[in-house]
């Protein structure tokens, strides 16, 4: 998979090795879950907001930019009082629901839940396969902790950022829990 074509976010980590590790995660993914590559387009970035129109890929790269955007406004207002590591949370952006691959199935023309990601939910899974790859801790811990399974518990900065980015998209298209 040519991860720059889906997400050519992916360019502002400065970190050769991260990026590559961002792009290998990715792919990891893409193979354990037998989607094809050509399937991506059609895989909704939620299963709790039917019909949205919005697919994982977009979802993603708004989440991501949404990060990107708020961090940088963050910097511009408080400056040194706050520390953001930008390579880190472009990571943690591109691969907070990469869990999703595994979480979902296609079954007629619906997607549901698989039967793993009954049981594990994606920023689960997501996380296992980024410490797979050697993923930095601090990216795990954003995919971990994104979702409402990072509540009550220490979120980073960059968590913090990449938990609000994920809720305020997924809340302006109608998104419950």
């Amino acid at each position: 998979m040519d991860v720059e074509k889906y997400f050519p976010e992916i360019k502002e980590i400065n970190n050769d090795e991260l990026r590559a590790k961002v792009e290998r995660v990715w792919n990891k993914a893409l193979e354990m879950s037998g989607w094809s590559e050509e399937e991506l387009e059609f895989i909704p970035f939620s299963l709790l907001t039917k019909d949205s129109g919005v697919n994982l890929m977009n979802h993603t790269r708004a989440v991501t930019r949404t990060a990107i955007e708020t961090a940088r406004i963050i910097k511009e207002s408080y400056g040194d009082k706050v520390d953001i590591d930008f390579d880190i949370l472009i990571a943690g952006g591109l691969l907070h629901d990469v869990g999703k691959l595994l979480e979902y199935q296609k079954f007629g023309n619906d997607f549901v839940k698989s039967p793993g990601g009954k049981l594990v939910r994606h920023p689960f899974s997501g996380t296992s396969i980024a410490f797979s790859e050697g993923l930095p801790v601090e990216v795990q811990h954003m995919i971990a902790t994104h979702a409402h399974e990072g509540d009550g518990g220490f979120r980073s900065v960059e968590a913090i950022i990449i938990n609000h980015a994920d809720f305020v998209n997924f809340e302006s298209l109608g998104g419950k829990i």
